[in-house]
């Protein structure tokens, strides 16, 4: 009788979450199969940012010729003093230490309280959130000239990794961390990111992961116009990058309908832009263009030009999240130095996928999903399929009311950054 009526109980535990879910589709990851993918989004981020950090910004503007981009060099996979890759620890601390539900002003406490080199709109965010401006004014254009650079954007790689088939999680994610430095298109650049990245644990194809990330951002958005263009221009170039490469430079770098003046300026050969859609429209050439070989995809995303490591960063980490570390070629990682810490941080590459797992069970169960385990002791992610909610349209070249908020006493007691 006992016996009975404990399977009776196994069975109502197994019925139970089905009965729940009633009507709710879901995709299933093997753990394995994520654990393999999770490790390739960040070794490619490193990847990336190594083989194009050489031709950062030396070239603007223009092209770079394909002499100029160097050979890739084992040690360059080595970038835990890079900002693509270190700003990213903090943020996955702070949801270490506080869990998937922090608030976005104790986000803003632990990034003003970072001690390694920022730049743009890293750097001004940060400044204004130890002279106590509260997120999200931290990042509102009243407040900062660089509410539309490229900084959420090369950055906001880690939302989407944690967030495997969770769009709405990348999403909100992006809000809160997104707006410590950001507004607007600069938000809506790395919840795009983030959203490819959750989509790259179930689909492979570049144009298929582009547009399901394009439904996480507001479509009347600058950004979401940007990577329409880009879609119909590989379409209609689908074998050559370089003229995509003009008609983005065109609309995206010389109309001033679309380069705002904020921090970069309209203008033509030679000159800067850290522009977010600029950027942004590299990385999906990148990925467009590059067909799934991994040295194209870096090579044509740093040979756009401008922040020409960063813009292949994002563009590796989602590819080699659609392959999975395995799958990536063994000169890559071949000097992968396993015991150094990223900047200012305590953290080393297994303690970041250590830190990314754990994260995403949680968001896994949080977002109404489950962990099943089979008689082997394998276990896999049942993940419920989302409806992407972007957030609000912001534009930062005519903002909203900034709200005015500051820290409070307690809060500002709470920030103290490392002395130089």
């Amino acid at each position: 009788m006992f016996a009975r009526v404990c399977a009776l109980c196994v069975c109502l535990a197994i019925v139970a979450p089905a009965l729940a879910d009633e009507g709710v589709q879901h995709r299933r990851l093997p753990v394995k199969v994520f654990r393999d993918k999770m490790q390739g989004g960040w070794l490619g981020q490193m990847i990336g940012v190594g083989w194009g950090q050489p031709t950062e910004f030396k070239v603007c503007g223009a092209i770079i010729p394909e002499n100029q981009m160097p050979p890739w060099q084992p040690d360059w996979v080595n970038q835990h003093g890079n900002d693509d890759c270190y700003v990213e620890m903090t943020f996955l601390k702070t949801l270490a230490d506080h869990g998937l539900d922090v608030g976005i002003r104790q986000a803003g406490i632990d990034f003003a309280n970072s001690g390694y080199a920022l730049f743009h709109a890293n750097l001004a965010g940060r400044d204004n959130l130890r002279k106590g401006v509260a997120p999200p004014d931290s990042g509102h254009p009243k407040f900062t000239e660089h509410a539309d650079d490229i900084d959420y954007q090369i950055e906001s790689d880690f939302a989407g990794i944690i967030s495997p088939g969770l769009p709405n999680q990348a999403i909100a994610l992006g809000d809160i961390f997104g707006h410590l430095m950001n507004y607007g298109d600069g938000v809506y650049a790395g919840q795009f990111i983030a959203a490819m990245y959750t989509a790259a644990y179930f689909e492979s194809e570049p144009a298929k992961l582009i547009q399901q990330a394009l439904l996480c951002i507001p479509a009347e958005s600058q950004y979401a116009e940007m990577v329409r263009d880009v879609l119909e221009w590989h379409r209609e170039n689908p074998n050559d990058w370089a003229k995509t490469w003009q008609l983005v430079e065109n609309k995206y770098h010389k109309n001033p309908n679309y380069a705002h003046g904020l921090c970069s300026k309209a203008g033509g050969k030679d000159s800067f832009s850290i522009d977010v859609k600029l950027n942004g429209a590299y990385v999906l050439m990148g990925l467009l263009y590059g067909g799934g070989d991994p040295d194209k995809t870096i090579t044509i995303a740093a040979r756009c030009g401008q922040d020409s490591d960063c813009n292949p960063s994002n563009a590796a980490g989602i590819l080699f999240t659609t392959t999975g570390a395995s799958k990536i070629p063994t000169r890559f990682t071949e000097k992968l130095d396993l015991k150094a810490k990223f900047s200012h941080t305590d953290y080393t590459v297994p303690m970041v996928y250590e830190i990314a797992e754990k994260l995403a069970r949680q968001a896994v169960v949080r977002a109404g999903g489950r962990i099943e385990r089979d008689a082997k002791g394998d276990e896999t992610f049942v993940i419920p399929v989302q409806t992407p909610k972007p957030s609000k349209l912001e534009k930062s070249y005519a903002p909203g009311r900034a709200s005015g908020g500051r820290f409070t006493p307690a809060e500002t007691a709470k920030i103290h950054p490392p002395a130089k």
